[in-house]
């Protein structure tokens, strides 16, 4: 409590008056409770009680049977206990700050199918075994208007009118900079309205953490503006998908010096990083549905999109599943290139590093050649991804080494909250079937 206590004695000083506690749910959105500062410093002792289903429940917020934390636990309270390293003024809020929470029940039992937690008991086997991760993401993302039209029209990647057509652009360009989420790159993207943001990369944790609150933060500045701010993979149709490609080498956990790149060896990669896309190409089906959880991902899925279709890699390969990257030895790192921009930061890290540590810890060498002349998408040589998310889902939970190290009640929880989900969308009858049949039958 020392370290939380004097964070928040340094915000009532600073005119601070309400402190968020968020909790991370399943598709990577913020669970929170606003609670004014002078509660704060009990709460922080002694736990904030919030719903313990909160973490699992469905992209409708249905309170999903089987889930782990519903009926099963009586819908009991969990407590939320602050991470004082996610501390921060919310600069768009008045007098408000925010910790990011872990959550255990009453008899301090953690929730271990909690995504912050689930990539935390990753990052504990990775340090056991001398690792920490240095990891970032390139988060696509479009700006609606409130109607959910496009903000503008048109397909101009890269042109820079795009970021004067509304002023929540600029806006974010400044205010994401106050939360920690320090840009390096901004571009307009395809789509009307598609806009990619990209930061630098953090240690441990606060790689994902920085994701977590650039995602939360477009959407909440956004609907100040009367817009929509929105990471779904494919809002539009016949515009373009959003992608979210997960940056990550693996570093020495006492030097924090990268392990990833040898000047010596004839691709200028270590031993360690082979290791490691080895176990990404050989876990890539059960840890797919982390990073491609709906059914509207697989409409990203096209070919000439980027966005990977098949088991594979390279170094200068946009639709390779993972790519080499970094021209200089302590920046060469791992690009995962199939996360949706609606993946939860948290479980996409979880997956691509317990892949990567189970290629390490069973001495993997890579099989599949590297992209060659051709595209990757392109060479048959390579297996297909899962087409649907329920392959998928069958994948991850038929893989006992992922399911050890993300922990079968997250993957208990996970498999039950997604299929509930595809169960809803199979029973829904669609504008597409009522336009194709009504009339004709």
């Amino acid at each position: 409590m020392t370290d939380v206590s004097s964070i928040l004695e340094g915000w009532q000083r600073d005119g601070i008056r309400y402190v968020r506690f968020e909790l991370p749910d399943m598709h990577g959105t913020a669970r929170s409770k606003l609670v004014p500062i002078a509660a704060a410093a009990g709460y922080c002792e002694d736990g904030l009680n919030m719903y313990g289903g909160a973490a699992v429940l469905d992209s409708r917020s249905d309170v999903v049977p089987g889930s782990l934390y519903n009926e099963e636990t009586k819908y009991a309270d969990q407590l939320l206990f602050p991470d004082p390293d996610t501390a921060a003024v919310v600069p768009w809020e008045d007098a408000t700050a925010r910790f990011i929470c872990r959550a255990t029940w009453e008899d301090g039992r953690p929730l271990a199918a909690s995504p912050r937690q689930v990539l935390e008991r990753v990052l504990d086997v990775a340090r056991e075994m001398g690792y920490d991760i240095l990891s970032g993401a390139e988060y696509e993302f479009y700006l609606l208007n409130g109607d959910r039209s496009p903000l503008f029209g048109g397909w101009h990647i890269f042109n820079p009118v795009r970021f004067g057509t509304h002023p929540v652009v600029r806006e974010l360009l400044d205010t994401l900079q106050g939360v920690g989420v320090d840009f390096v790159t901004a571009n307009a993207e395809y789509g009307p309205g598609q806009f990619e943001l990209v930061w630098g990369p953090g240690r441990g944790l606060a790689g994902p953490d920085a994701s977590y609150t650039f995602k939360n933060a477009v959407k909440e500045i956004a609907a100040r503006h009367g817009l929509i701010g929105s990471f779904m993979s494919k809002p539009i149709s016949g515009a373009a998908g959003c992608g979210a490609h997960f940056h990550v080498s693996l570093v020495d956990a006492g030097s924090g010096l990268s392990l990833m790149g040898d000047d010596n060896d004839s691709q200028r990669i270590s031993t360690v990083c082979r290791q490691f896309v080895a176990g990404n190409l050989k876990y890539a089906k059960a840890t797919y549905s982390l990073m491609v959880p709906t059914l509207n991902c697989y409409k990203r899925r096209r070919p000439h999109t980027f966005a990977p279709s098949n088991i594979s890699w390279g170094f200068e390969d946009r639709s390779a599943l993972l790519r080499i990257k970094g021209q200089k030895l302590a920046s060469r790192h791992v690009e995962q290139r199939a996360p949706s921009g609606l993946s939860n930061p948290y479980l996409v890290a979880a997956g691509t590093v317990a892949a990567g540590l189970l290629g390490i810890r069973e001495g993997l060498s890579i099989t599949i050649p590297p992209s060659g002349s051709v595209p990757a998408e392109d060479d048959p040589r390579h297996e297909p991804l899962p087409l649907d998310p329920r392959a998928s889902l069958e994948a991850l939970e038929a893989c006992t080494p992922i399911v050890e190290l993300l922990g079968p009640e997250f993957v208990g929880a996970w498999s039950a909250m997604r299929r509930y989900e595809l169960q809803r969308f199979d029973d829904h009858v669609t504008d597409w079937e009522r336009d194709e049949y009504l009339e004709l039958y």
